[in-house]
């Protein structure tokens, strides 16, 4: 049985719809308690596939949170061997670390709530991406931080306010600061979670979040249920078939 691997910063940002859809395609998941597993007792190129999810943390902080460093040397191992890795949010701004660039506090405040993305140059490398764009399609979004396009990588995703939403690495690593695999019917768990953050953040307000879960919710997780069944066919397939493989699931 193939191996999924999930990195986990915080308990609620989890897999979500992502997890049934692995399991599906017949994945063992298993999850890697960040701050409390300890990666050298793991290698970066055992599981089959690696995800490394979000959190309220940033990567730059790590003399507060010094097992980032562990985990950026752990995922970098694994990303210049090209094996199938894919970043959400903090996950994406660990990858960008991890290929050497910078990942800071974005210029343009937090980004929390609903919002379209927009393709960037490099889109059409992954087909699947289209069902995530166009402006009946508004996607979850929850950072305050960004990071530079790391070398060699592909954009793929902006928004509005922030340019880098989502690269590729190679044929295999893909990095998202958005969150397709937000699981609507969570939405509480991450109310709860991310009070603090609510309560300080100017037009940020439980009311609109849950707003908007209930206007783009159902809409977004048949868009990015699309989009994850077309990315998951990719990695299965062989480098040569994986665009053909990618659109025809598509």
């Amino acid at each position: 049985m193939k191996k999924a691997l999930a990195l986990r910063h915080v308990s609620f940002e989890n897999l979500g719809q992502l997890e049934p859809l692995l399991e599906k395609r017949g994945f063992d998941v298993s999850y890697f308690e960040v701050g409390v597993d300890a990666f050298s007792a793991m290698s970066p190129l055992d599981a089959d596939l690696v995800v490394v999810l979000g959190g309220p943390i940033a990567v730059y902080d790590v003399e507060a949170y010094p097992y980032l460093r562990a985990e950026i040397a752990w995922l970098r191992a694994r990303l210049l061997d090209d094996l199938p890795t894919l970043g959400i949010c903090l996950g994406a701004q660990l990858m960008a670390a991890a290929l050497h660039a910078r990942v800071y506090p974005g210029t343009s405040g937090k980004e929390i709530g609903w919002a379209p993305l927009l393709p960037g140059e490099h889109a059409g490398d992954i087909p699947c991406l289209e069902e995530l764009f166009g402006k009946d399609t508004h996607v979850l979004h929850w950072h305050g931080d960004t990071f530079d396009l790391p070398v060699g990588a592909r954009h793929l995703a902006s928004t509005q306010r922030y340019r880098n939403q989502a690269f590729s690495w190679g044929r295999n690593c893909l990095a998202l600061q958005f969150h397709p695999e937000f699981d609507v019917r969570m939405v509480e768990q991450w109310l709860i979670g991310h009070a603090h953050e609510i309560a300080h953040t100017k037009d940020v307000s439980l009311d609109g979040l849950r707003a908007g879960a209930l206007r783009y919710g159902h809409s977004f997780q048949d868009a990015s249920r699309a989009f994850w069944n077309g990315w998951l066919a990719s990695i299965a397939a062989p480098a040569g078939a994986k665009r053909k493989t990618l659109e025809h699931a598509c």
